[in-house]
């Protein structure tokens, strides 16, 4: 058993009223896992007692978190009554990136129901203008759906105790308290993470690594940021800035970076990275996108596909410092280079096995939908309040 020191200002022992919220997490994570299964189903594979397991599911009915569907046919015997997730209940999940906002609705077994996309307004507070009216706009167009509240990613660090955006360099947003106006207007509590953490989750909730214990999400964008499971929690640090490997420099004299440093790892192995290569090597003036320049190396461009190996290169070589700092058992990688990982992905695990202190290296693989990590994400933001531990996910 791993040694964990015990926090003795909360010294106090487990109360009765604790045991049965362990017990109804139990519960509702099966019924999550294993839908559509029935209550001696739950009994078995939970080792509680029958009574103990009836009296959560009716709870959990009554609740309107799990609905009770028809019997379910057996050779003989009583046909028992099978239980799923009530579809009904959803999130809104917000991904706020620095030229795109999409807003989402997803049910809580993540199926997305709505998506939307929007330009990212310059001003923090015309963004949140703007997205309180969509939001309740869609809270006025499904009457009969229960809202369990709304997750933000953020392309930047959020601060749990003053409530505000606090480090957004490519966001360029002055420091702003996002959840307090969010919740006012639309009566929903709000949860705000990191994109990179909001990919964790997204990874740990809906990926296929269960049971992992220490993983980094490396998500690449506009920027290069990284999430870390570590333990089997989210680290999230001091002013939750834990993990911003993106702004540790590589090269004192490298190019400036947005977070006013120089030669930080984003600055070589991101999105703006690659097009800075290519438009050098071409002197290319019309400003292609990132889209663009995976097209261009898919068809067989040289200088495309340089630029993007360069970009691959210095992205396992910055992922050497978060395996000697952290020693994940997977790193999984966000973003749309993962597009063309057959290509490039080799490049960045030879880069990161070439430097391993000791042991075999980490598993390196894109996340499964990994254009989807930051709006799953979102949606565990929220669900995490009810089906995780009280401390299972915050570090």
């Amino acid at each position: 058993m791993p040694l964990r020191k015990l926090d003795l200002k909360d010294g106090r022992g487990a109360s009765s009223e604790v045991a049965r919220d362990i017990n109804r997490r139990i519960v509702l994570n099966l019924v999550r896992k294993r839908q559509p299964l029935s209550r001696a189903d739950l009994a078995r594979l939970s080792g509680l007692q029958r009574s103990t397991v009836s009296l959560i599911v009716e709870q959990l009915v009554k609740e309107r978190w799990v609905i009770e569907g028809p019997r379910e046919r057996l050779p003989r015997g009583r046909r028992p009554t099978i239980l799923r997730l009530n579809s009904q209940r959803v999130v809104v999940g917000i991904d706020i990136r620095p030229v795109q906002t999409t807003l989402l609705l997803a049910d809580v077994n993540g199926q997305f129901l709505s998506r939307e996309a929007m330009q990212t307004p310059r001003n923090p507070k015309t963004a949140i203008d703007d997205l309180t009216v969509r939001v309740k706009r869609l809270i006025g167009s499904r009457p009969e759906t229960i809202f369990e509240g709304i997750g933000i990613s953020l392309p930047g660090r959020f601060d749990q105790e003053s409530r505000k955006l606090v480090f957004a360099p490519n966001l360029n947003w002055p420091e702003v308290d996002l959840k307090t106006p969010f919740e006012r207007a639309t009566g929903l509590d709000v949860e705000l993470e990191n994109a990179a953490n909001a990919c964790v989750l997204s990874e740990v909730w809906f990926g296929e690594r269960d049971g992992i214990q220490n993983l980094v999400v490396v998500a690449v964008a506009e920027g290069v940021g990284t999430g870390i499971f570590l333990n089997g929690q989210l680290a999230r640090g001091l002013h939750g800035a834990a993990g911003e490997f993106g702004h540790v420099s590589l090269d004192p004299s490298g190019p400036a970076c947005t977070c006013g440093g120089r030669g930080c790892w984003e600055v070589f192995a991101s999105n703006r990275a690659a097009l800075r290569y290519y438009n050098e090597a071409t002197g290319n003036s019309a400003n292609p996108s990132f889209q663009d320049l995976l097209d261009l190396a898919e068809r067989g461009d040289g200088p495309a596909g340089k630029a993007l190996g360069t970009m691959a290169h210095y992205l396992g070589r910055g992922m050497r410092m978060v395996v000697a700092g952290v020693a994940p058992e997977a790193i999984v990688v966000v973003g749309e280079l993962t597009r063309c990982w057959q290509r490039f992905g080799p490049v960045v695990e030879a880069e990161v096995a070439a430097q391993i202190l000791a042991g075999p290296p980490p598993e390196v693989a894109p996340a499964r939908e990994g254009g989807l990590a930051r709006l799953r994400g979102t949606v565990a933001l929220v669900l995490q309040k009810h089906f995780g531990s009280n401390r299972a996910l915050s570090a």
